[in-house]
């Protein structure tokens, strides 16, 4: 049976070879793609709506409240003995895992994600986690593309377009909003602005919207329409929310490295859950607004029905009845929705951290607002609009991707009259951030091993070299005390090369002998039984270490030293030497083959 599919797909690909041109079939798969994440997707939500409506059920709805405690221990349980027991394989986090994929696998995406994280993220989020689904419908449409581009052999440039167009397309079906997923795609994954990317990303959000309006009709996350327009008197309003974004979002990126750094440090997974889920647990009971993703208090908020966003809170509900109540409620969601996040993802849940960044900014924009309008020095500004405007700040500056965050939210709230404000706070907060953040949660241990995609090309090339593939290991190694007449018998006469390792006994790389080093004196045969490879060898001009150097720093090295070989050391034994001209080579290759 396997090879009677191969042999069908053999016919189907000299089929297509004959009458279908490769821009055409990127048309067809982009299509394919984009149909293929809008399920994705739409299967997602559907599973977290169905998993929320059981545990909103007729006998646990009176106890519901009380379950918080409970509810996300049992999510983050069920996902563990899933990615144990069914997926077998660990479930990385969606988006950076996917950057991770196209920088140093070629955009070779593994297929247990196409289904991995179908099957754990409604349990995490339907349970009470508090992270969005946006991760896992990304990684699982890269997945589906990367997949669908290796089954037909598309090249490495192919293969990742395609990945770019499920990104997109899963961001489109998420949110309704095609144009925003296209920048999105562009931003985030390093995609080429032209002609031939933009034509199959456009084919793909729009097939993928589509399939979301089909199942899910034309209802969209945010019910919002535009009631206050923008005032050039807000002007210094608006600065002030811009930098209060950034420092939230400052605030967000050190609060998930920080808890997740702390859960790494326990071994015992067992423990994670425990402390991970008791911990969201209590979050929950006290501040209920943090249940899941959040749009609840969102939408509630975009039409000033705080009371209602904020849910019915023990214990401390009587604070919804005052206007200061309120800003201190929405001041303790803004704080706390960081920490029930990353949580979330440090015990073992799967999700995004996408709609987390626009819930904390809906908090901290509409609680902005409601102190301006509370201080009693007659201002009033628009709760609703900075509501919105607070969503992008804090995306802008959490992501670092400002142009996605003002064309999404612009999008799917038809808030396109605002476009000034989104700007000057999306500004504002990406370079608060970006002054005390260097790079975003999506990227920073990329960044930190240099294996994050950029606009530079020359930069993604080097980055998509693999170091195996330029090391030449046919050098003959020779020993220190060795005189210069064995040398050159058991050395120079078998090598075809000119340069000659030092080692010891060890295989620990010592220096280099050039045969340029010893042509002067290799004909005189008394000299040659007097004198040692100690008494010649010397430095190498550097040295490249396997584990360590990227091919930027390799690349680097030579052009600093003017070398034309370097020696390269594995766990401190040597292991080979690189070449310049090895190395441009396969430059050359790779280039071609991510431009053509």
């Amino acid at each position: 049976m396997p090879s009677a599919k191969k042999t069908l797909l053999v016919k189907f690909l000299i089929w297509k070879y004959k009458h279908i041109s490769e821009r055409q079939f990127i048309y067809i798969l982009s299509v394919f793609v984009g149909l293929l994440t809008g399920l994705g997707t739409v299967l997602l939500k559907n599973l977290t709506h169905l998993i929320q409506s059981l545990l909103e059920w007729e006998y646990i709805k009176d106890y519901h409240h009380t379950l918080y405690f409970i509810f996300p221990t049992i999510g983050l349980v069920l996902v563990y003995f899933v990615i144990k027991y069914v997926v077998r394989h660990e479930i990385p986090h969606g988006i950076p895992s996917t950057l991770y994929s196209i920088s140093k696998k070629n955009g070779f995406i593994e297929r247990y994600k196409m289904w991995g994280s179908l099957l754990t993220a409604p349990l995490t989020v339907g349970f009470g986690g508090s992270v969005g689904l946006e991760g896992p419908s990304v990684s699982t449409g890269a997945a589906f593309g990367s997949n669908l581009a290796q089954l037909f052999h598309m090249s490495t440039k192919t293969r990742m377009l395609l990945i770019g167009c499920t990104a997109a397309g899963a961001l489109a079906a998420m949110f309704k909003a095609p144009i925003a997923a296209i920048v999105f795609a562009m931003e985030i994954f390093s995609l080429e602005i032209g002609f031939a990317s933009m034509v199959p990303l456009l084919i793909a959000s729009v097939s993928s919207v589509l399939t979301t309006y089909f199942f899910r009709g034309t209802a969209l996350l945010f019910s919002f329409e535009l009631q206050d327009k923008f005032e050039i008197s807000d002007i210094g309003f608006y600065i002030l929310l811009g930098l209060f974004t950034g420092i939230a979002s400052v605030y967000f990126s050190k609060i998930f490295f920080g808890i997740s750094n702390f859960f790494e440090k326990m071994t015992n997974p067992f423990k994670k859950l425990l402390i991970g889920g008791v911990g969201i647990g209590a979050m929950l009971f006290f501040i209920p607004a943090l249940y899941g993703e959040g749009y609840h208090l969102m939408n509630n908020l975009l039409h000033g029905n705080a009371k209602e966003a904020l849910g019915n809170i023990p214990y401390w509900g009587h604070l919804t009845d005052h206007a200061w109540g309120i800003i201190a409620m929405l001041f303790i969601i803004t704080i706390f929705k960081a920490i029930a996040m990353t949580t979330t993802f440090a015990a073992g849940g799967i999700g995004g951290i996408f709609i987390p960044t626009l819930f904390m900014g809906s908090a901290l924009g509409n609680m902005v607002a409601r102190i301006i309008n509370n201080l009693g020095l007659g201002f009033h500004v628009s709760e609703s609009n900075f509501t919105l405007i607070g969503m992008t700040g804090l995306m802008s500056g959490v992501l670092h991707a400002p142009l996605t965050a003002i064309f999404l939210i612009a999008e799917i709230t038809g808030g396109y009259e605002l476009f000034v404000p989104l700007m000057l706070v999306a500004v504002i907060s990406y370079s608060v951030t970006r002054y005390f953040v260097s790079h975003s949660i999506y990227t920073m241990e990329l960044a930190k091993r240099g294996e994050l995609m950029t606009h530079n090309k020359d930069t993604n090339v080097l980055m998509l070299l693999k170091i195996d593939k330029v090391i030449e290991t046919n050098f003959i190694s020779i020993k220190p005390e060795m005189l210069l007449q064995d040398m050159l018998h058991s050395a120079v006469a078998k090598s075809s090369r000119n340069n000659f390792p030092v080692v010891s006994d060890d295989n620990e790389f010592l220096g280099v002998l050039l045969l340029d080093d010893i042509r002067g004196i290799m004909f005189d045969t008394k000299l040659c039984k007097k004198v040692k490879v100690a008494d010649l060898m010397h430095s190498a001009p550097d040295l490249i270490h396997y584990e360590d150097d990227s091919m930027q720093v390799i690349m680097d090295k030579f052009k600093h030293t003017g070398a034309w070989n370097l020696p390269v050391i594995k766990e401190g034994k040597y292991l080979g030497f690189i070449s310049k001209s090895k190395l441009l080579t396969a430059y050359r290759r790779q280039l071609l083959a991510v431009t053509t």
